[in-house]
This record gives structure tokens, sequence and C-alpha cells, in this order.
């Protein structure tokens, strides 16, 4: 693969789009390819969380059994927010297949925000939406509750 065709991988990741193609130029270059065979665990809940995985090729089961909750395929960002802030990861992640995923570690993420403050605004915007949209959806769910509770 050339840097232009891990460029638009990365792209594949709504929250990495936000970048930009320069930014994710850096990101691309940094990130670090990694093998995990057919049910290898990518990370076990409780982990420390200090990088997130783009998943290149490949499938993982994350839960906390075989079963799962969720399968993220290719393109799929996992750990994202563990490329911002400290903390331990909330679930594991098993690979269903043989599989390939990029890890990008925090370090790199924030050298790489410091670098473009326009990737890193876009970035702020996008996660102040995103809770400003949860605060509203609990808003309406401590709603129903208090008209449940008042019956």
């Amino acid at each position: 693969m050339t840097i232009e065709d891990d460029i638009l991988f990365f792209e594949q990741a709504p929250l990495l789009r936000l970048l930009g193609r320069t930014a994710l130029r850096i990101l691309a270059l940094g990130a670090r390819s990694h093998d995990v065979p057919y049910g290898g665990l990518l990370f076990a809940k409780g982990d420390i969380a200090d990088c997130g995985y783009l998943v290149q090729r490949g499938s993982f089961v994350i839960g906390e059994s075989n079963y799962g909750t969720e399968i993220a395929g290719p393109g799929t960002l996992l750990g994202e927010m563990s490329m911002i802030a400290e903390g331990v990861r909330g679930a594991s992640a098993t690979a269903r297949e043989d599989s390939v995923v990029r890890s990008i570690p925090r370090s790199l993420f924030l050298r790489t925000l410091d670098g473009y403050p326009d990737a890193a605004a876009r970035l702020r915007d996008h996660i102040g939406a995103q809770t400003e949209q949860s605060v509203r959806d609990l808003s309406k769910v401590r709603a129903i509750l208090t008209r449940a509770d008042q019956r």
C-alpha cells in the first residue's frame, strides 16, 4: 500500500476523516500494523487504554463473551477516546478471524493535533456536538422515568 492508500483507508473512520488529509498523513506514517489471529485478544476489559485501533482487515467481537455485543469490521475505529484521554478499556475485543489493525498511540494523535490546530478545532467541535446530543437524549430519558415514577 502507498501512503495515499493509507490516507484513504484512515478516511473511512468518520472521526479521523474530520482531521483532514494532511494530518492523516502523519497518523498513517506513525501508526503500526498488528496481526491478530483468529480468537486472539486485541485488548481486554480493564486494560490501560493508550491507543486507538483502526481495523484494516478481519473483524472483532466487542464484549465479554464469544458472542459479544457488537461486531467491528474494516474501517472501524476502536477505542477512539483513548487517543485523547487516559482511561481503561470498557470491553474486550476478540478477533473473529485472522485480522489486521493499525494502532494509533495517544502520543502520536495528540502531537498531530498540536501540529494541526484546525484539525483539533474540528475534532473539538465534533465531540462538543456529540456531548450536547447525549445530554439532550439523557434529558428525554429522565423525563420519561420521572413520569413513570409519578404514576
